[in-house]
Formats: C-alpha cells, sequence, structure tokens
C-alpha cells in the first residue's frame, strides 16, 4: 500500500494483455497517470488505443479468460485493485467506484423495468429494503432531471430515448454517491443537443458530490470544455500528459499535434479538406517496440529502436521524447 496522497487513484505502469490465436497481445503498455481528488482526468485517442481496455483494467472488468493484467498497479485510496480480492473489488465498483458505460442500451437490462435496475445497486452495496431501494432510485432519477421520475420507474429500457437511458445509466453510476466515475464514452451515441445536456448533467453532479471523473473519448471539444487533465494514448501507450490548458496551448507530441490540427476552427474555409493523420494504426500483433507513431508513419528506420523514454519536459508536462515525434 503506498502513503495517502491527494490523488483519489493512480494508474503506475499498468500492462493489460489478451490471450489470442497469436499469442499473448499487450493491449496496454506501461500506462501511468494519476486522478486528483475533485478533478476530470480526460483520456484520449483514437478507437482501439487502449483507452477502454485501461478503464476496465482499472476495475477489472477484462473479459474473462482472456484479458490478464501482467504488470502494474492501480492504487484507489492507496489500496491496490490489481491484487485486490473478488469480494473487495465487488464492494469497490458499484459502490466507491461507479461507471457509466460506452452504450446504454447495452448496459441496460432490457427484460426489467427502469426501476428494478436502479433500485438494485441500493440492495447490493446499501443493503437497503425494497421499498426503501425503490424510493432511492426514484429519488435518483429526480436528480439526474428525468421527468415524472415515479412513471419512468415503470417503464423499459426500450420505452426511453438514448439520452434518458444515458441519464439512468448515469443514475444507476452515482447511486451509492462514489467517490471516483469512469465514464467511457458517455456522450458518443448523442446527438449534439443531448450531448451537451449530458455533459451539464455530469458537471452539476460533480459539483454537488465533490467526486472525481476518469472521461474517456475520442472527442477534443469534450475534453476542452470539461477536462482538468489530459492523457493521450496511442497505441497502448501514453504518448503526452498534460494540465488541459497546456496540452491545448502547447502540444509537444506530433501524435497530439496531428490530433489538433485535424479539428475545423471558426477560421477554416468552407467546403476545404480537413487536416488528416497519415497512415494507419499498426495492428496489435504488429505494434513496434520503439515509437509506435514513426511506425504508422513509415519512418521506423530512423527511429529509435528502443522504447522512447516518457519524461516530465516541464512542470507537470510529461511526453514520451522520441527525436523524432518530440518537439519543443
Amino acid at each position: 500500500m503506498i502513503p495517502e496522497t491527494e490523488n483519489i487513484l493512480e494508474v503506475d505502469k499498468l500492462i493489460t494483455s489478451f490471450e489470442t490465436d497469436r499469442g499473448l497481445l499487450r493491449a496496454v503498455d506501461q500506462v501511468s497517470f494519476t486522478v486528483p481528488a475533485g478533478k476530470t482526468v480526460g483520456i484520449v485517442g483514437e478507437s482501439g488505443c487502449g483507452k477502454s481496455v485501461t478503464a476496465m483494467s482499472i476495475i477489472r472488468l477484462l473479459p474473462q479468460p482472456a484479458g490478464k493484467i501482467l504488470g502494474g498497479h492501480v492504487y484507489f485510496k492507496g489500496h491496490d485493485l490489481v491484487h485486490a480480492s473478488d469480494s473487495e473489488i465487488h464492494k469497490i465498483r458499484g459502490g466507491e467506484i461507479g461507471v457509466i458505460f460506452q452504450e446504454p442500451m447495452a448496459a441496460l437490462n432490457p427484460v426489467h423495468p427502469i426501476g428494478r435496475q436502479v433500485a438494485e445497486v441500493f440492495r447490493i452495496h446499501k443493503n437497503l429494503s425494497k421499498k426503501d431501494a425503490w424510493a432511492a432510485a426514484t429519488e435518483m432519477l429526480e436528480l439526474v432531471r428525468i421527468p415524472a421520475p415515479g412513471k419512468r420507474m415503470m417503464d423499459y429500457p426500450h420505452h426511453l430515448s438514448g439520452g434518458m437511458r444515458q441519464r439512468i445509466v448515469i443514475a444507476m453510476a452515482l447511486a451509492c454517491r462514489p467517490l471516483l466515475v469512469i465514464a467511457d464514452e458517455p456522450t458518443t451515441a448523442l446527438d449534439v443537443t443531448v450531448q451537451a445536456q449530458i455533459l451539464d448533467l455530469m458537471a452539476r453532479l460533480q459539483s454537488e458530490m465533490g467526486m472525481s471523473t476518469v472521461l474517456i473519448t475520442h472527442d477534443l471539444g469534450v475534453i476542452a470544455e470539461t477536462c482538468d487533465e489530459v492523457v493521450v494514448m496511442y497505441a497502448g501507450r501514453v504518448v503526452e500528459r498534460a494540465s488541459a490548458k497546456e496540452l491545448f496551448t502547447n502540444p509537444l507530441h506530433a501524435y497530439t499535434r496531428g490530433l489538433l490540427s485535424s479539428i475545423p476552427t471558426l477560421s477554416t474555409p468552407s467546403k476545404s479538406l480537413l487536416n488528416t493523420i497519415p497512415g494507419m494504426v499498426a495492428a496489435l500483433a504488429d505494434y513496434a517496440h520503439g515509437c509506435r507513431f514513426c511506425q504508422r508513419l513509415g519512418r521506423s528506420h530512423l527511429a529509435p529502436r528502443e522504447r522512447p523514454i516518457f519524461a516530465e519536459v516541464s512542470p507537470q508536462h510529461w511526453v514520451e521524447t522520441c527525436p523524432l515525434c518530440y518537439q519543443l
């Protein structure tokens, strides 16, 4: 156990792999970051970079038996979750750590009414009676601004819109007023108007409850609006980590700059082609040992063969120091 710090979560050199036909493949490669108490940390990157696998590793919800945590530590309030017992994880997950899953329709059971699913959280983690759990669940629906919550308790998931289903998932994640919430792309399947409502709702509830948040997304606009600190992942590794303000004003890694340059701005001419990052992300089995962004750009022969050092190049600004990708 590590000493108590101001960080509610500390991920230290986490390694997660999957058993495949091609052997044991590493999807998360020595990922490290911290989540300060009361703050929001965003994890951003393209699909397949390891964001969701990192989140599922933290709460030990990897697909079994294929998924394995092979190294590193995940400290929550000073306790290492990687080596915690199943009973300890079951108590923490859903109780002290809430999870907002990516697709609300998949996260909700289609054959049970909404009220039963939300009330179950209170039954399991708070040992409330059926009557008290039902009342508490109704209060949660009201908290996340579900209209006519008493009536909605009897509805099934398919009766609700995508935005309403996402509010139900948020209600379940926050039911026990957790210290930490992991939100895995909570706005991906929603239109822009509903997305803004969900982000405003999460920000309000975080402020009221004083909880910390890990927000996983590929949307840099969402990151800029909601996050205090940002972790940029590429091909299973963290390539840059800094405060949101520092990252957006002074990106140092070529991949981060590529992501930022692909976002249209108010000054972008109408109907002009947007900037894109050339090349393709390598398959998991083909990841290079050295700089993986150089591998994508076809310049592995020029890059160091060893993994670039991840270093603090200025106060609280960390970057993978490949000589071809890192520029001051």
